[in-house]
């Protein structure tokens, strides 16, 4: 049974054979708890009762939530498909109740590093230099993704109004305010644009010299390199920039809900996750700034 659902994946779903693997691996480490060589694994035998001891058993050996959760993931698709091979007629995995598993606080990048690279005023007057520096600001000032800033045109930018209008998942459109400052630049970056690479894809905002449009991983590899002058964590990319301006927005005291409606969340559970960093950074502006913030208790 193991076999052949290996095989499904490879052939009929396609699977990489990493992923393979990885489902190859969490059978047979289920295998090996319940003592029996995997071609004489037989589904009807198996309970709740011993799903969840194999959970705790995980845990006991001190496998973090994130890996007793990928690892019970692969015992629901396999019990997916015996079911629908008719293998078995009982799926007891079903209501497993997986352990909680804390979501990482997103990375950011403080003010004076982002400052850093923006204030620069050695930044050469040519085409590459000023689109890239555009580029970290365009992030840092209004929050989009990457798929949003390549798919970026020229008449998207309104420069009486100085506002953006972004694409963004399930072609969900919302208007991004930005600075009369931030518009001029844009008009600047436009006109050595214009001026400098015979463009193939009009009217796109930010392209290649070779006119044509960005791709993912050039943007990547560009804020990577810039940012890594500044920075030195480990993770630099555009979606840092993207945590770094929800981040300092919500620390300058912004509404939370008008930062989900900026950033282009559906629920108000996906912006949350900034209001941690948030608080930290509040914490420490109080335990800097209160004066009996550090006081000892003998003291009081």
């Amino acid at each position: 049974m193991i076999n052949e659902f290996l095989q499904y994946l490879q052939y009929e779903k396609n699977y990489s054979s990493h992923t393979v693997l990885s489902y190859h691996t969490d059978l047979i480490q289920f295998c090996n708890y319940l003592q029996c060589d995997e071609e004489q694994f037989n589904p009807e035998t198996i309970t709740p009762e011993i799903i969840s001891s194999w959970m705790l058993n995980l845990m006991a050996d001190s496998s973090s939530a994130r890996t007793v959760t990928r690892k019970i993931s692969s015992l629901k698709s396999f019990w997916k498909f015996l079911l629908q091979n008719n293998f078995t007629k009982k799926n007891p995995v079903k209501n497993t109740i997986l352990p909680k598993t804390k979501k990482p606080i997103p990375a950011f990048y403080k003010h004076n590093e982002i400052a850093g690279i923006l204030n620069n005023q050695n930044i050469p007057e040519n085409f590459e230099p000023v689109r890239n520096l555009l580029m970290i600001e365009m992030f840092y000032t209004t929050g989009i993704r990457l798929s949003e800033l390549i798919s970026l045109t020229d008449h998207e930018i309104d420069f009486n109004e100085h506002t953006i209008k972004v694409t963004g998942k399930r072609n969900k459109q919302r208007i991004i305010p930005v600075s009369n400052n931030f518009t001029d630049n844009v008009k600047h970056y436009i006109d050595i644009r214009n001026k400098t690479i015979e463009l193939k894809t009009d009217p796109q905002l930010f392209v290649r010299t070779n006119g044509k449009k960005m791709y993912p991983r050039l943007v990547y590899a560009i804020i990577h390199k810039s940012m890594s002058t500044v920075s030195s964590m480990k993770k630099q990319s555009p979606h840092v920039l993207r945590h770094s301006f929800a981040t300092h927005l919500l620390n300058g005291g912004a509404d939370i809900n008008v930062v989900k409606d900026l950033l282009g969340h559906s629920s108000l559970a996906a912006t949350q996750v900034y209001t941690h960093t948030g608080f930290g950074e509040l914490n420490n502006i109080y335990k800097h700034a209160h004066p009996r913030a550090n006081q000892k208790k003998e003291e009081l």
